[in-house]
């Protein structure tokens, strides 16, 4: 920054940083030391005359500079000095569209690996594309600085802070500015439960993290011990401030069954309340969805029933159920679904969690409990046939439609888009894309990076794999090959131009016939194991599926009068009896005297 901007742009700027158990904190800034008042809960604070992009940080107790924990902006990665940002003073050119839950199609996408190039700028131009698609929000991965260029973002260690490399707080601002200029809404996943192993400076300020709790990443952050109160509203704080700044309508909570929390009121709780409480202020809906592999109702269930009231989470028993059926696979997880594949999708897709009251052999106990399913939405479970986790972690990243073919994957959307619960797709998936998305990484420690290399072949080895065929997540080339390749629109008759009018109206059909407010008690499956057949009624929306690859099914659909709307196979005939399916093909149909239930209507 020259003198004159400085002279120009400089103001007094109120820098403050939490350190509790600190005896001395110095701002350093463009330079200058300026010792920090002490002030009440542990904050120390000093005004200075500062401009945009002036570098700064804070050296407790004479020790090292160490980046903001609050910065919005680390130029130089995680390790470097923070960078001044004055949040809000982006010029958005579109207005806020404020897309709610209710009838979202969530669309997961990963900034460095959506495109070559890996930056918002460069994502922002395939904006179209999904428009077109019809997908009501881009479900961002995590955007907060990692180390080095490339990697999945869950190794984050500044949750206030926006990925340089990306394109920094700016870029995200410009993305979402873009994306509403498109009319899509801008989901961002989040992470709570730990930061990444590199660059992580949080303990030399104060008590962030506990020996009281552990979690696969080692010491859990400190939610319910002595001086929680300050770290729980850094976390709350970092939630709101991307909520409102980037004018974001909802934020995807990684596995929160890894905060590690014994006070009254959870952390998610007062998340929830806080989120509600700024979606009030601001005059527009705002969510929060979870990932949790517990299966419980409180997750979602409201504050007001003690519950924890986030307004979904992800279904990964539904996601079990149905891989299992497409792909045939039972190893690890999927051998619980695996003995009776359609009935699982049958069970979880009417929201009963499939180890309910059941034993679970992966986990070798009981798990889970039964949602109350008339007074549940169904789209408080988010559907899916795949995800960055899903994917990234099998050995070779290898997607649906590599592992079962475009024919089954078309199933799987069937079921997915014009199912009952909130259905999500992963970038690439409504083309069937056959690029890899593998584990990549970008640690900039020698010893860190090999730890890693090394624990994923172990990983892998132990499941069958060979060693050498696990790629390395530190060669660049494991990043590259999980770049999409987009499709050529001009090719028509390709596999992926089908797959592609398939989830287009899929999309249109759920929006034009499947009721925002369904109740899980208004959803019903039927299935046949040996002839291979599964039949889903979500309201009046009716999937019917052959999963057989070489035999014919008549379905049966039971009462009612039904008209079709799309078929994977294009035989669109009226329904007039059983349903005659081909092998591994489906089939859409509207029935249009269905009424609503009682109990539904009521509530």
């Amino acid at each position: 920054m020259s003198d004159e901007a400085d002279q120009v742009n400089a103001v007094n700027e109120v820098f403050e940083v939490w350190a509790p158990r600190a005896e001395r904190v110095t701002l350093r800034l463009e330079g200058a030391s300026l010792p920090m008042r002490r002030e009440a809960g542990g904050w120390w604070r000093v005004q200075a005359p500062a401009g945009p992009g002036a570098r700064y940080g804070f050296a407790v107790n004479d020790g090292p500079v160490l980046p903001d924990p609050r910065g919005r902006r680390l130029p130089d990665g995680p390790e470097g000095l923070s960078a001044l940002a004055r949040p809000g003073a982006f010029p958005w050119r579109h207005p806020w569209p404020g897309r709610g839950l209710p009838g979202a199609v969530l669309y997961e996408t990963h900034v460095g690996t959506f495109t070559r190039e890996g930056t918002f700028d460069a994502a922002a131009g395939r904006l179209g594309h999904l428009a077109a698609l019809g997908v009501t929000h881009v479900q961002l991965m995590p955007v907060s600085p990692f180390p080095g260029r490339h990697g999945w973002g869950y190794d984050g260690v500044a949750p206030w802070a926006v990925h340089e490399p990306y394109g920094g707080p700016e870029g995200l601002a410009g993305f979402v500015d873009a994306a509403h200029g498109h009319g899509l809404g801008v989901v961002l996943d989040v992470v709570h439960n730990h930061l990444g192993p590199s660059g992580n400076r949080l303990p030399e300020f104060g008590p962030y993290f506990t020996e009281r709790h552990h979690t696969p990443w080692g010491a859990a952050v400190n939610l319910d011990g002595h001086d929680s109160d300050e770290v729980r509203s850094y976390f709350v704080g970092s939630a709101l401030a991307f909520l409102e700044e980037f004018r974001l309508d909802g934020l995807r909570l990684d596995a929160v069954h890894e905060l590690a929390d014994d006070r009254a009121e959870h952390l998610l709780a007062e998340l929830s309340a806080a989120v509600d409480g700024l979606a009030e202020r601001l005059g527009r809906p705002l969510f929060l969805i979870a990932e949790s592999d517990r299966n419980d109702p409180r997750t979602t269930a409201p504050r007001a029933l003690n519950g924890l009231g986030l307004h979904a989470q992800w279904n990964d028993d539904f996601h079990h159920a149905l891989h299992a059926a497409l792909t045939g696979e039972s190893q690890a997880y999927y051998a619980d679904f695996a003995r009776a594949p359609l009935g699982a999708v049958a069970r979880t897709v009417t929201g009963g969690f499939f180890h309910d009251g059941t034993y679970s052999g992966f986990r070798g106990r009981r798990h889970g409990r039964a949602l109350d399913r008339a007074a549940t939405p169904a789209r408080r479970l988010v559907g899916y046939a795949q995800t960055h986790d899903q994917i990234g972690n099998r050995a070779l990243g290898d997607r649906m439609a590599a592992l079962a073919g475009p024919r089954r994957a078309m199933l799987g959307a069937a079921l997915v888009l014009c199912g009952p619960f909130t259905p999500m797709l992963f970038m690439g998936e409504e083309w069937g894309a056959k690029t890899p998305w593998q584990y990549f990484t970008d640690h900039q420690d020698p010893g860190l990076a090999a730890a890693v290399r090394d624990g994923r072949r172990w990983e892998f080895g132990a499941h069958g794999w060979s060693a050498e065929d696990v790629p390395d997540p530190q060669d660049p080339q494991t990043r590259d090959r999980s770049c999409l390749e987009w499709p050529d629109e001009a090719a028509k008759d390709s596999d992926e131009a089908r797959v592609l009018d398939w989830h287009r109206r899929l999309i249109a059909i759920r929006a034009a016939h499947l009721p925002e407010d369904l109740r899980l008690s208004e959803v019903r499956a039927d299935h046949d194991e040996a002839a291979g057949w599964l039949v889903v009624h979500s309201g009046p929306v009716t999937v019917a599926a052959n999963f057989s690859r070489t035999a014919p099914a008549d379905v049966p659909l039971g009462e009612g009068r039904f008209s079709p709307l799309a078929a994977t196979d294009d035989a669109l005939h009226p329904a007039d009896g059983p349903l005659h399916l081909s092998p591994e093909t489906a089939r859409v149909l509207l029935r249009s005297d269905w009424v609503r239930e009682e109990a539904a209507r009521s509530l």
